[in-house]
Order: structure tokens, then sequence, then C-alpha cells
């Protein structure tokens, strides 16, 4: 593994259950693109401090470390991408679907609970299709989802995906316009 190489889901999940954190890949996928999207800066600490995760591991190895420095430059990178590339770090598509769609879940939780941690200042003004937004993400984050016709499910899950991957873009977009003023890059 390189570090230019992207931090998949299974590797993440990984490094979470190492470090013994109270989130899977999603929800500390889905925590940290909520708080860089809320305008959030991780600064010198570590990943784990600033998203106030709870990890049980004293101190992450070299290894995952460098996995999480390298999914906070990942992370960055994909909610600035001016193509919308963008993804929430979800399971792969031959996931059972139930599975998929409980990870949606969880990212959808975890973004609300960064996004709260960047600071409620910024949040205040937010423009009322984002706080809109903030508002679905939350309908989707308290979700319980029953299964049917699975041809239908399977494409009602893209539309929830794509709905809150554009959603999680315009609000990164919105904050970081009126973040702070820094120039400093870490």
């Amino acid at each position: 593994m390189t570090a230019n190489e992207l931090i998949g889901y299974d590797e993440l999940d990984a490094a979470a259950a190492r470090l013994q954190l109270a989130e899977d890949a999603s929800g500390l996928h889905g925590s940290l693109c909520g708080f860089l999207a809320g305008g959030g800066r991780v600064g010198r600490q570590s990943l784990v401090e600033a998203l106030h995760l709870d990890a049980e591991a004293a101190t992450p190895s070299a290894g995952d470390q460098a996995v999480l420095d390298r999914l906070l430059k990942q992370t960055q990178a994909e909610l600035a991408d001016p193509e919308l590339g963008f993804e929430p770090m979800l399971p792969a598509d031959d996931r059972p679907l139930a599975e998929r769609a409980d990870a949606l879940v969880d990212w959808c939780r975890g973004f609300l609970g960064g996004f709260g941690l960047a600071g409620a200042e910024t949040h205040a003004k937010l423009s009322e299709e984002a706080q809109e937004i903030l508002k679905d993400l939350g309908t989707i984050a308290a979700s319980s989802f029953e299964f049917g016709d699975e041809s239908e499910d399977e494409d009602s899950l893209i539309e929830v995906h794509e709905f809150v991957r554009l959603g999680a873009m315009l609000l990164f977009a919105e904050c970081s316009k009126r973040g702070p003023s820094s120039d400093t890059v870490h």
C-alpha cells in the first residue's frame, strides 16, 4: 500500500477495529466528512482527538496513524473536488442491501455528529437549503429500513445515497466559503 492509494472501506474498517473505536468505517468517515463540511480543522491534534472518538487502544500504531493521515487528506480532496468525485465510504455494492443501508444510516449519524463538533456559530448562518439538507440527513440518520422488492429497494438506496453525497458536498462548499479565515494548510 502506497501513500497515494485511496483508502477503501475494508481497510478503514480494519483500522477502526484495531483502534477499538466506537465507530466502524462508515461512521468514522461520516464523522470526518461532517467535521470538515462544518468548517472543522484537525490541525496538530490527532484525527481521533479532533473527532472526540472513544478509542480504547492507547496510541495508534505507525501503520494505523498513516491510514488516518491518508484518510484525512483523501477526504479533504474529495469534498473539495470540482468534478464532484466525493463518495461516502460504504461497503461495496456486492454486499447485502441491508448492510449497505445500515452503513448509510451510520454514515449520516457520524456526519451530523462531526458537523456539530465543527462549531455552532457557522451553522446558525446556513442557507435555507443547507438547513433543509441537515434536517433530511437527520431523518436518514434516524431511519430504520424495511425491505420488500429488491430492485425497488436498490433504486431507493441509490437515490438516498446520491442525495447524501450531494448534500455533503453542498454543506462543505457553503461552510468552507465562510469558514475560519486562516491560510494555514495542515
